[in-house]
């Protein structure tokens, strides 16, 4: 099967190769240390659920952290954040919506302490495929049997919060669902 030419949004139907999509994702953590998690959902299924950070890919010339900012925002209405160290970054494939996703992911760190949200942001895909959000601690994220993605999460977050930020951005190992 030939690659296609995809579009910014970096994904082709179901069976197709796709550009990767370049992603932001933010490790949100709040003035207790709990991380801000959405949940998501298969549209055409939505039994099968999981947790994720907040983030999506760049648009236009965006910087990585421009993206990570204005997807938070978009995503969790929070605003007053400040955007720390890449902690992570990994590749993932899955498909979701009918389509492929391939993703190179940057995980940012960032602190708030605002913890009110607000989804009226969100875009149509997201408005079909999240439920909510929800501030965890890494106690109730390392006792959870949820899906969780990245699936280290849990010991990654005890791993920051004990140890601070990484001197480097550490490489996680590649997903494909």
């Amino acid at each position: 099967m030939t690659a296609v030419t995809v579009a910014a949004t970096g994904t082709a139907a179901a069976g197709q190769a796709t550009a990767v999509r370049r992603v932001s994702r933010v490790v949100l953590l709040d003035a207790d240390d709990r991380i801000l998690l959405l949940h998501g959902f298969e549209p055409h299924r939505p039994a099968e659920t999981w947790w994720f950070t907040p983030g999506g890919g760049l648009e236009g010339t965006e910087t990585r952290e421009e993206a990570a900012l204005r997807e938070l925002a978009e995503e969790t209405g929070i605003t007053e954040a400040t955007l720390g160290p890449l902690l992570w970054k990994r590749r993932c494939a899955f498909p979701f919506d009918g389509r492929r996703w391939e993703q190179d992911e940057w995980y940012y760190l960032a602190r708030t302490d605002r913890t009110a949200t607000d989804t009226a942001g969100h875009t149509d895909l997201e408005r079909r495929s999240v439920s909510g959000l929800k501030w965890w601690t890494s106690e109730e994220l390392s006792a959870s049997h949820e899906t969780v993605y990245p699936t280290r999460l849990a010991e990654l977050l005890r791993t920051l919060l004990d140890e601070g930020p990484p001197s480097a951005p550490v490489l996680l190992e590649t997903e494909r669902v």
